[in-house]
């Protein structure tokens, strides 16, 4: 009798379906996503093969334990000398596309749950760079009034003002718009086919519409893209890489005016000012969560950047009226590092 174990079995026997089926035709992931699980995928297979030198064939879902993921990822940091932030990624994929199998076959659940105890690397966490609000006004006075300089300006009040991705800006079709109504919205089609809707505020209200008048006629179908371009007399839709030459040349014209903006701008910076703004103004991370598109507020929380402000009050609190402010926290440090994210 053979010992060879059914196909069902193996390691790799489902690595298809989820690249091709599951994560492409049902979760809708986008073909960069698709292409960074392969990678890590075909990486754990070479260090199961050439590292290991386990037979492929033979390789087995409960071969797959903790131990085995734990030295794995280790092996990725300490010989390979991946960075943690990488490392954590590639073993990402990898319970991912267990929980995949798990879902369909019960008997893997226990090695999914198993190898999601794989702790992560501790990763360096750095506070990336956000637009002042004296950034923020130079840069939306920078383009000049003409026709191509007042589109430009609503592309900058959109991406800041709505938060979106550059992705779901090109995405925009004019039946997506509805401004006149007493609390204009526009609906964005999301990550994953996912849409949702946000509501604009007067002035980028204001601008969009004067932009429409300009660029799109009265009778214009509801399927043309709100920002476009013409090439060879034919209409398509902006691209992403134009939107961020529009960002990186006004931020430069606005830096030698000013002088008062980050090094590098681009289009995500707004995002990531508006989200970070919104915490600090108060508003909940869950509201936040769902003004960005985020599933789970969790992958918010890299906007949850603290004011000064803030952590002054933070300090304050609970703190009783004259008392001596180096007694209080005495013995305290790694609260206070903690506390100014520097634990």
């Amino acid at each position: 009798m053979s010992n060879r174990p059914e196909l069902k079995d193996l390691f790799f026997s489902r690595t298809n379906d989820f690249l091709n089926i599951f994560l492409l035709k049902q979760e809708c992931r986008s073909k960069e996503t698709i292409k960074a699980y392969r990678i890590s995928l075909n990486d754990f297979f070479s260090y199961v093969t050439d590292v290991v030198g386990n037979n492929v064939m033979k390789f087995r879902f409960v071969d797959c334990t903790y131990d085995f993921v734990l030295v794995y990822s280790q092996y990725l940091h300490k010989t390979r000398n991946l960075a943690s932030s990488t490392v954590n990624q590639k073993i990402a994929a990898l319970k991912s596309y267990l929980k995949y199998v798990a879902d369909d076959d019960i008997a893997l659940v226990q090695v999914y749950m198993a190898v999601q105890k794989v702790p992560n690397l501790k990763t360096a966490k750095l506070q990336r760079p956000i637009i002042s609000r004296e950034g923020l006004s130079a840069l939306f006075e920078a383009p000049s009034d003409t026709k191509f300089g007042r589109r430009d300006r609503v592309i900058l009040i959109m991406l800041f003002d709505t938060a979106i991705r550059v992705s779901e800006l090109i995405n925009i079709l004019l039946g997506d718009i509805n401004l006149d109504v007493e609390h204009p919205t526009i609906v964005i089609h999301g990550k994953g086919k996912k849409t949702r809707s946000i509501t604009l505020n007067r002035k980028c209200a204001a601008h969009l519409k004067s932009y429409i008048i300009h660029y799109h006629s009265m009778d214009a179908d509801k399927n043309t893209p709100l920002f476009y371009t013409i090439i060879h007399g034919k209409m398509n839709k902006m691209s992403s890489r134009n939107i961020e030459r529009i960002v990186k040349k006004y931020a430069e014209l606005a830096k030698v005016k000013s002088g008062i903006l980050p090094d590098s701008v681009y289009p995500h910076m707004f995002r990531r000012t508006r989200a970070t703004g919104l915490y600090r103004d108060g508003v909940p991370l869950e509201m936040i969560s769902a003004i960005l598109g985020h599933e789970n507020s969790e992958t918010t929380k890299i906007y949850a950047i603290p004011s000064v402000d803030q952590l002054r009050s933070a300090l304050e609190k609970g703190q009783p009226e004259g008392a001596d402010e180096e007694k209080i926290w005495e013995g305290k440090t790694d609260e206070i590092r903690r506390l100014f994210g520097l634990i």
